[in-house]
């Protein structure tokens, strides 16, 4: 019978009943005021009971801490048996650890980061193959055949055998290097992006700038229409660009050509400001200016001086 199956589900009463123990204990353990109301119990086994105790800890919430009394068989008295903190159902915990060669993130890199790549990593395939020998016709190549007849030559002087005609020597020629071609053609490279690379970097623009997006969805037209399109080359030319709109939302991103937005180069002409109508000035009316003044005043005015009426009478 295992050892799982001779586990008692029902609590043992005199260990249930010992809260007051694991209570003291778990203060004992813990800081002074951390420790609050009994949460429940668990049986662990034949006579062995853990008690639940709520933690009140900053940083620690719903952890509980957690006491596990026990008793001998035939024994009434309850021993105390180890006293943890340990998370509960709901527990503020810290993230599952991530190894350090799985942390980095699109964007976590910044001026001076240096990120070295696996030399197994599936994005990437040798970019040539074969050795780098120069090619069959090249002056290298004859160069490098006569270095070997001489040595052949000089070993067999030295066994003194009498070496026969030098055509009948036996040289191997030196095979074409498809990196000679690229480096002179300005392409070499160790290592070129292989069609998992290729397709993953597909998927990953697809989802950030392609047609599912809300922002595409919503726009006027393609970006294949777009004058603000730049092309790129190689075999995802056919299904992506760059944007190079400064009010776009993907302005300086690979974007797809079924993408889109509402600055759309031809989405829209941008209506002219309005212009205001010329001042109209109407010549036909006549402007009344009072010669006298109010009533209240004695005075007129005559070529903009202000004159008294008495002695406008007098003169």
């Amino acid at each position: 019978m295992s050892a799982a199956t001779t586990r008692s589900r029902t609590p043992d009463r005199l260990c249930a009943e010992a809260v007051d123990l694991a209570l003291s204990a778990a203060e004992e353990a813990a800081a002074p005021g951390v420790v609050g109301e009994h949460a429940g119990l668990v049986s662990e086994g034949d006579r062995v009971v853990t008690h639940f105790f709520e933690c009140k800890e900053f940083g620690y919430r719903g952890w509980r801490w957690a006491v596990t009394v026990a008793r001998a068989s035939r024994a009434k008295l309850v021993t105390l048996d180890e006293v943890v903190l340990l998370p509960g159902p709901d527990a503020l915990q810290a993230p599952e650890w991530v190894p350090w060669s799985e942390r980095l993130r699109p964007g976590d890199m910044g001026p001076g980061d240096l990120l070295p790549t696996d030399a197994e990593d599936l994005r990437l395939e040798p970019g040539y193959s074969g050795e780098d020998e120069p090619l069959p016709n090249s002056v290298l190549a004859s160069a490098s055949a006569s270095v070997a007849l001489a040595a052949e030559l000089a070993e067999a002087e030295d066994a003194d055998i009498t070496p026969g005609s030098p055509s009948d020597f036996t040289v191997v020629p030196a095979r074409g290097s498809i990196a000679a071609v690229a480096e002179e053609l300005g392409m070499r490279r160790a290592r070129v992006l292989s069609r998992y690379g290729l397709h993953s970097a597909a998927d990953r623009w697809e989802d950030a700038y392609g047609p599912t997006t809300p922002m595409a969805q919503a726009a006027p037209a393609t970006c294949v229409s777009c004058g603000f399109l730049v092309a790129i080359g190689g075999s995802l030319g056919q299904a992506f660009g760059v944007c190079t709109n400064e009010f776009a939302p993907a302005d300086g991103r690979v974007v797809s050509l079924a993408y889109g937005c509402g600055g759309h180069s031809e989405a829209a002409v941008m209506p002219k400001p309005p212009v205001p109508p010329p001042h109209v000035i109407d010549e036909t009316m006549v402007d009344p200016f009072p010669l006298r003044p109010a009533a209240d005043s004695g005075s007129v005015s005559v070529g903009g001086t202000d004159v008294d009426e008495a002695d406008l009478g007098h003169s």
